[in-house]
């Protein structure tokens, strides 16, 4: 039997519980706050046990990983001291060693029975990323490609954009940029930028870790200045790191190499072939690879000289006009400064 409940009865008992909201709206805040408030606990709680769990191992992977992210760098110091940060991004990493690519003659002999115009795209997987490979067998059609002005007050440029200027068929992202808290505008490269010769960013004397081709289209890599890069004859270079691989010999990797993390990597193999790697990771089915996982990728592909380019977020490969990886960005590809691009040419395209 159904009562029907007295108004002034409804009032008295609303009265006796002031605080519980009566409107739907209201509720579903209460709700979501609740929700954040457990979500909150619950990542600070997994934090901490990373941070000051059992595991050495996976600390040093947590705190790598995102020290080496523009905006969620704050994460590795809610429980860690600045000075135990340090330690361990000290202790975790590539060993360089002030090696730089030697000067290159003749390239070896490839497969004569793949054009030398040919370009492929191959898939790569390893035990926790998926990513993919850019083979072009002319390495003369690869340059660097550039907003056409450095300004601070300015905008860079989507890469679908930079390789569209440049008549390019394809292109990755390239150096790193001023990006503070990850919302930078993509316009003022970090290290020196060199096109056609021509030094358009970093000075003469100060050391860069470059990356570029010579006039000879061989790939150089290692720590040089400005004035030793345009003695060098590079053509085409930019600023990043670390080298994975000069002269054939692959830089020594300390502790968890790195953390988990979307790449881009360039690398030459001895007959001239261009290798375009791009890591996709911060995704459930590619949480990213670590820089071991890189030199190794590029070991298995031939590469004898190899660098790591600006990852995370920036992470992106176009090919004939659409980008064929996974963006760990949430608003879509970056605003960067510079790129490799491929020219575009013949008909050996796979």
């Amino acid at each position: 039997m159904t009562t029907l409940q007295d108004p002034a009865d409804r009032t008295a008992a609303q009265a006796r519980w002031p605080g519980r909201p009566r409107h739907p709206v209201l509720r579903v805040l209460a709700m979501a706050g609740v929700f954040l408030c457990a979500l909150t606990a619950f990542l600070l709680g997994a934090i901490y046990i990373i941070c000051k769990g059992p595991s050495p191992a996976a600390r040093d992977l947590f705190v790598h990983t995102v020290m080496e992210t523009s905006a969620a760098k704050f994460t590795a110091r809610i429980f860690l001291s600045e000075e135990e940060v340090q330690a361990i991004l000290d202790k975790n990493g590539v060993l360089e060693t002030g090696e730089v690519t030697q000067a290159g003659g003749e390239f070896e002999t490839g497969d004569a029975q793949v054009p030398k115009d040919t370009i492929e795209l191959h898939d790569v997987t390893g035990g926790s990323f998926k990513g993919k490979m850019l083979v072009v067998h002319d390495p003369s059609r690869v340059r660097v490609a550039a907003i056409a002005s450095f300004d601070p007050e300015g905008k860079g440029q989507k890469l679908e954009q930079l390789v569209a200027d440049a008549g390019a068929v394809a292109g990755i992202n390239g150096g790193g940029f001023a990006d503070e808290n990850g919302v930078g505008s993509g316009s003022v490269p970090l290290g020196l930028v060199i096109q056609q010769g021509q030094l358009r960013a970093g000075g003469m004397d100060q050391e860069y870790s470059v990356i570029g081709f010579d006039e000879s289209d061989h790939l150089v890599v290692g720590r040089m200045t400005g004035r030793q890069a345009v003695e060098r004859g590079l053509r085409d270079a930019l600023s990043f790191g670390p080298a994975f691989i000069i002269n054939g010999e692959a830089a020594e990797i300390s502790g968890t190499g790195g953390g988990l993390n979307p790449r881009t990597v360039i690398g030459q193999r001895a007959d001239g072939a261009v290798l375009l790697l791009v890591i996709d990771g911060r995704q459930p089915q590619s949480l990213g690879a670590t820089y071991q996982d890189c030199i190794q990728v590029m070991q298995e592909w031939g590469a004898v000289n190899a660098a790591n380019l600006d990852g995370g977020s920036s992470t992106q490969m176009i090919y004939q006009g659409e980008t064929v990886n996974v963006s760990a960005s949430l608003y879509g590809p970056r605003n960067i400064p510079t790129a490799f691009v491929v020219d575009a040419a013949g008909e050996g395209e796979a």
